[in-house]
């Protein structure tokens, strides 16, 4: 790989960090604006390599990330308080915590629980208004309920 390309992946690197990039030509200003021009050709081939991929963001619209980095704006710990509205309850059956949303909601729900990368969690399944969320080995339901009603101050089970 030549200088101008890693160079060039570097920075895509670091804008994808550090900004809001939804598509191919948005990136391409970016760049521009930093004194790098590239065509989308060459853009498509640079986040390939770079393993970026494009995610939904829970309030719509998606953004390239890198494998190992979250894009910016992406669900974090606290950024899950803002999606209280979407849920209705959770409970628990001693193996699994049971979130209950909105109809429709539950897919941005389980995302936004994925993407930020709970220590608690091991998996989510979603459906159109229930997640199965699967505790991390050595987390009990019950601890994995009390930490998920912490971040939506649900503090009744069965509302839904």
């Amino acid at each position: 790989m030549d200088q101008q390309a890693a160079t060039r992946r570097e920075l895509i690197r670091q804008l994808l960090r550090t900004e809001r990039v939804g598509t191919q030509e948005e990136l391409a200003a970016l760049l521009a604006r930093k004194g790098v021009l590239a065509t989308q050709a060459t853009l498509s081939r640079d986040l390939a390599r770079l393993r970026a991929r494009r995610v939904t963001l829970p309030e719509g619209g998606s953004v390239y990330e890198l494998e190992d980095q979250p894009a910016p704006g992406a669900t974090s710990r606290d950024a899950l308080g803002e999606l209280r509205a979407l849920v209705s309850g959770v409970e628990h059956n001693g193996s699994l915590a049971v979130v209950f949303t909105r109809p429709g909601a539950a897919s941005a729900v389980a995302m936004a629980i994925d993407r930020a990368r709970m220590p608690e969690v091991l998996a989510t399944i979603a459906g159109d208004d229930t997640i199965f969320v699967a505790p991390a080995r050595k987390v009990s339901a019950q601890a994995l309920l009390k930490h998920l009603q912490s971040l939506w101050s649900q503090k009744k089970t069965g509302t839904h």
